[in-house]
């Protein structure tokens, strides 16, 4: 009879799982045995937390819960934070961590916290598998974390339960998602009367029209009736920038130019829109919202919403197609005028290089096709409002969570995922510092991705901040004299960048090298302070 270790690993793999990322302890053992003999790729990583980070992104790309695991107390903390992301960035995503046998739950011994307590405000579902549950719990599991709304389940694994036997049929190969209900017909048609009657509605789209693939019927929607759309930022991509339509993103640099736009619309027609990212009542003018989405609003009382249509979002975006409204009354050519001028203000003339210049040549070289991941920090205030993409994914970032840190392990996960495309990370040198052990990871899996990091010595957005608030400068100033002195770092290597011509060199070198490699970009910083704007009303 199998193990219960190698039923595990043996369902991991006919689920579609090809990656668990993580770093093992004494109980693990036994499962990384059985990964051994499936084939099922372990990936070691320095950290946990880019354990959950990787896990996150593969399962955005691939639709499949991604997988990490830990061993106890401490191991599962730094997971944590990994799996914190998931939740509120909506990804698919199943963490095992290692827990104390029944017998010591609750006594006071090495490393013992308890995991349950602990991951519950963090997860969909946390439970404890045992050879007796372990068929309902792992289809529960993969259930939960696939199911609308995304997110992470974990799975405590006690020490002594490895060599438990199971009956052979025990191997999980499937799993439902939970049916997400059709939209009320009654809603959907109270809603098409208020769009008709207004004069100038405005869509805001957001992170679920991306995450469940569904831009090209918002797409039909958008070309059939000539709304102005505004995005978050975990939606970029689901409409062109080159799109007539396209009035910018939502709270990232350069915004109070978007709300030249938004701020003239007498109605909000908020489709996909996840709060999450943004809150509506941080930026809508105060006119009525149609909310249109698999969850209901969330939004303060002083807001009107007449109306609110939940369930099947393609099913709402249908009907709404399938309608012949009237002509509205934008200025088009207004809306293209505007968004011109936005991207103009994006590239300030200035002597020194810039993160908007290193944007610019890293947009001319990079495939269409590639992919960006992004670290948090001033950088992906432009970065989000700059970078020009026609599909969604093909610039990741985390905004729901919003931990640095996120870029390099980020750009692992979606290598794995996506190996024939081009992956590069931009990231801050406060970022970083954070997670850059993983470049020894890239290194051990001979994975080329590109890492920029933007030099400016400084924790630029909370500096940025603290010059809002007109207060002495404090706690921000990262380092003194160079970065990384050398042309190596942990034997990958280091090309130093200083202007655009150099940086366009060093990109056309680092997209065909053979593993990963770093551009340190050396840029003023100063530049951010007139971008990123703190009024978005």
């Amino acid at each position: 009879m199998p193990t219960l270790a190698e039923q595990l690993v043996k369902s991991l793999q006919a689920l579609g799982v090809k990656y668990v990322f993580g770093i093992p302890g004494g109980p693990s053992i036994p499962y990384l045995e059985a990964m051994r003999n499936t084939g099922l790729k372990f990936v070691l990583v320095a950290n946990e937390q880019s354990a959950g980070i990787m896990a996150d992104v593969c399962g955005r790309l691939t639709g499949v819960p991604g997988v990490c695991h830990s061993t106890f107390g401490p191991g599962a903390a730094n997971l944590s934070t990994g799996v914190g992301g998931a939740l509120l960035d909506r990804s698919p995503l199943i963490a095992f961590t290692t827990e104390v046998k029944d017998a010591d739950r609750g006594r006071n011994i090495q490393m013992n916290i308890d995991h349950q307590a602990f991951y519950k405000p963090i997860t969909k579902w946390t439970t404890r598998l045992s050879a007796d549950n372990f068929k309902e719990t792992m289809v529960k599991a993969f259930s939960i974390a696939a199911s609308e709304v995304p997110g992470p389940v974990h799975i405590g694994l006690p020490a002594n339960i490895d060599n438990e036997l199971l009956d052979s049929d025990s191997i999980i190969d499937r799993f439902e998602k939970a049916v997400v209900p059709l939209p009320e017909p009654r809603l959907l048609q109270e809603a098409a009367v208020l769009i008709q009657k207004a004069k100038k509605p405005i869509l805001a789209v957001g992170l679920s029209i991306a995450r469940l693939g569904l831009h090209h019927l918002l797409r039909q929607f958008v070309n059939q009736n000539n709304i102005p759309v505004v995005l978050t930022p975990m939606a970029k991509g689901v409409i062109s920038d080159t799109h007539s339509c396209y009035a910018g993103v939502l709270f990232h640099a350069q915004s109070d130019l978007v709300a030249t736009v938004f701020r003239e619309a007498d109605l909000v027609i908020g489709v996909g829109y996840d709060s999450v990212e943004f809150n509506y009542e941080s930026w809508m003018p105060n006119v009525p919202l149609i909310h249109i989405d698999t969850r209901p609003v969330d939004i303060t009382t002083e807001y009107n919403v007449p109306c609110e249509v939940i369930g099947d979002l393609a099913q709402s975006i249908t009907y709404l197609t399938s309608l012949k409204f009237l002509s509205f009354q934008w200025d088009m050519g207004q809306i293209e005028a505007n968004k011109h001028n936005l991207f103009q203000a994006l590239k300030p003339r200035c002597d020194s290089f810039t993160a908007a210049d290193a944007i610019h040549v890293l947009q001319e070289v990079i495939p269409k096709d590639g992919i960006i991941t992004a670290d948090v920090g001033a950088h992906l205030h432009l970065l989000g409002q700059l970078w020009k993409v026609d599909e969604p994914q093909r610039i990741i970032m985390t905004n729901g969570w919003s931990t640095m840190g996120f870029g390099i392990p980020s750009a692992i996960g979606a290598k794995l995922c996506r190996p024939s495309q081009t992956v590069v990370c931009i990231t801050g040198d406060g970022g970083f510092l954070m997670n850059c052990g993983e470049l020894v990871t890239a290194r051990r899996l001979g994975l080329n991705i590109v890492i920029i990091v933007l030099c400016d010595r400084s924790l630029s957005l909370i500096e940025m901040k603290q010059n809002w608030k007109e207060v002495p400068l404090y706690g921000v100033d990262l380092y003194e004299g160079n970065y990384f002195g050398a042309d190596m770092f942990l034997s990958v290597p280091v090309l130093k960048v200083c202007d655009e011509k150099e940086m366009k060199t060093a990109l056309q070198t680092a997209v065909s090298a053979a593993g990963p490699i770093i551009i340190e970009a050396v840029i003023d910083g100063s530049i951010y302070n007139n971008l990123v704007t703190r009024s978005h009303k």
